[in-house]
């Protein structure tokens, strides 16, 4: 209107202004018709300028032309918002990006020009109709566009509004990318994609029944949404109402990890992690310990000790408090349990997920199993007796055992705590299978057990170990013993063997000396004989002195070896000595009387000289010394 009214003014003034206008210069009155119509043009091409911006407009390559009709039109019946056969109001065609040229285009409409619609990766767009036919009581929102016309229901409006579209908010998304949209039709709002990781799956709560397009989960829009029960392994458990995929509710088929561009107000998607987990209970209580101290001389001193054990971040609860034989001992425990994925969606709908999951079933199965298993009966193996109470041995010397069922006590944690598990594991996994939830396995830590119990077995084991530490060191000692003599006898080798040398030395010396000493008997047996028979033919008293002159030969002979000096000067002076007599000792008349000869000599010496011959000897004569 503003181009029209200024297409007027301008030709009006095309036509007014000229009368006004003088001859400039006197004489040059031609110049005046130049000047009038000069400013008659002006005004009548402004005008018509003008008037022609009303029937055109330029749209951007990234842009969209909205139309909203003025004039020259019906009204919009039946609350209808958007026009699609030339109504007043907002039009349901858009004029895409170029030059456009319509007649009193900006007159009878009202022209704005709006961005396309861009979805980044890694969100959708929400589409909310504002027109459209009207939902359904049972529906909150519409139906999922067809796939094959899924693209022109929302680019084209008029196409939208004349093919059932609905008014409100859209089950079908925008997936990333670029959209011309009529967006006096349609409000976009983006929302994220949903990402299903490795390890987990989706559970859909869906609030529309629909058709399903999800990746590998795809299904028409179903016929009959009749609940679903799920088979539980192992009996009975919770009772969910699970629908088929498309209908209204938990569906009984998950989502598999990927992304998915899922309209999040239409679907509300839970994550279930399938990969098995670790529940812990641990902490939440006091340790106590008596710790023992053994002295050189094997007394016991104890020492009472304690530690308070808080409950860790990692951990589900605390521990679990069992009563056994009228103890409170905290037992620590580690549960492994797993979701398969075709149980997941009966765990989201019976419980609501798995932190519901643990502490509204579990937890408090859990809880209560352990405590009726230790503190009640154990099937645990025990050795068969005899009739004098002592263990029957089987063929290969192992005693025989068997089952027997009797009260738990204290120490069956610690001896048994195998049977303990199994038996709590046999248990839970009913409990765990009612909520849809498989356990693997139940595994005991380390119980808290009062330390009175266990001081008598060790002060007993210390004992033992006294023992056996004391029979060790004996025979240490004695073994330090054999190698210290060991290394003596080594280092004393050489004497020992001298040693050894000396007596087999002494054994041939005594030995030779008795050889000797039987030598010497059987010399001085000849000896007395002979001198036996000296006496039978000299005489005693003669036998007497030849034994003295014996004796001084004897001593003269050392005497001379012990001093050969004076050997050597009595021999210088021989001549000194030589005696006065000749005794002939022996010779051929003598008829062999050799002692003849020798008796002369020995009588000559006693006799200071003198000689006296016997009878006629011939044998023996004195001559003068010449």
């Amino acid at each position: 209107m503003f181009y029209i009214v200024l297409a007027i003014f301008l030709a009006v003034a095309g036509f007014v202004v000229p009368k006004f206008l003088r001859a400039p210069i006197p004489g040059r009155e031609y110049l005046y018709g130049y000047m009038r119509t000069g400013v008659r043009a002006a005004g009548i091409l402004l005008a018509l300028l003008s008037l022609s911006a009303t029937s055109f407009v330029f749209v951007g390559q990234d842009q969209a032309a909205h139309l909203s009709k003025i004039y020259f039109g019906g009204n919009l019946k039946d609350g209808a918002i958007i026009a699609v056969s030339g109504e007043k109001g907002p039009q349901a065609e858009i004029l895409p990006p170029g030059f456009h040229f319509i007649p009193l285009l900006r007159v009878i409409y009202d022209v704005s020009l709006r961005d396309v619609v861009e979805i980044t990766q890694g969100h959708y767009g929400f589409l909310m109709a504002r027109d459209g036919r009207p939902l359904l009581p049972d529906q909150a929102y519409a139906d999922a566009f067809e796939p094959a016309v899924a693209a022109r229901m929302v680019s084209d409006a008029a196409y939208f509004l004349t093919n059932n579209g609905q008014k409100g908010p859209q089950t079908s998304v925008l997936t990333p990318g670029k959209y011309r949209l009529n967006r006096m039709l349609w409000k976009i709002s983006v929302g994220e994609v949903t990402e299903i990781p490795q390890g987990f799956v989706g559970v859909v709560k869906s609030n529309v029944r629909s058709r399903v397009q999800f990746g590998n989960l795809q299904s028409e829009k179903p016929s009959d949404c009749s609940p679903v029960q799920p088979a539980l392994e192992g009996g009975a458990g919770l009772t969910v109402p699970l629908v088929p995929v498309g209908c209204i509710g938990v569906w009984n088929i998950p989502l598999s990890p990927g992304q998915y561009y899922i309209n999040q107000n239409a679907y509300k998607v839970t994550m279930v992690d399938t990969r098995v987990q670790t529940w812990e209970y641990k902490g939440g209580y006091t340790r106590r310990a008596i710790d023992l101290e053994l002295d050189q001389s094997g007394d016991f001193t104890q020492t009472q000790t304690s530690q308070n054990i808080p409950v860790p971040d990692t951990a589900v609860d605390q521990a679990v408090f069992v009563k056994v034989e009228g103890w409170d001992v905290p037992q620590e425990l580690r549960v492994l349990i797993q979701v398969t994925p075709a149980l997941a969606p009966f765990v989201v709908a019976s419980v609501g997920g798995m932190e519901q999951v643990e502490t509204r079933v579990l937890t408090p199965a859990i809880r209560s199993v352990v405590r009726n298993v230790v503190g009640g009966i154990i099937k645990a193996p025990a050795p068969v007796l005899d009739n004098r109470g002592r263990p029957v041995l089987g063929e290969d010397g192992v005693p025989v055992m068997r089952i027997v069922a009797r009260r738990t006590v204290v120490l069956d944690l610690i001896e048994n705590r195998d049977v303990l598990e199994q038996n709590v594991e046999e248990l839970i996994r009913p409990e765990g299978l009612k909520a849809g939830v498989d356990i693997k396995e139940v595994r005991f830590g380390e119980p808290a057990i009062p330390p009175e119990l266990l001081l008598a077995r060790r002060r007993e084991q210390l004992a033992q170990q006294l023992r056996k530490a004391f029979v060790e060191e004996r025979n240490a000692q004695t073994q330090r013993i054999a190698t210290e003599q060991a290394r003596a006898t080594a280092d004393q080798q050489k004497r020992l063997v001298e040693s050894q040398i000396e007596v087999k030395r002494s054994e041939q010396l005594a030995l030779a000396l008795r050889n000797e000493g039987r030598g010497e008997r059987d010399k001085l047996r000849l000896i007395a004989e002979g001198q036996k028979a000296q006496v039978e033919v000299l005489g005693p008293d003669r036998v007497v002195e030849l034994r003295r002159f014996e004796l001084i030969i004897t001593k003269l002979v050392d005497f001379f070896q012990e001093h050969p000096e004076v050997l050597t000067t009595a021999l210088s002076n021989a001549h000194k000595f030589v005696p006065d007599r000749v005794f002939t000792l022996g010779g051929a008349s003598s008829g062999g009387n050799n002692l003849a000869g020798a008796a002369a000599v020995l009588g000559d010496f006693m006799g200071g000289g003198r000689s006296e011959p016997r009878g006629s000897d011939a044998n023996s004569r004195t001559e003068p010394n010449p």
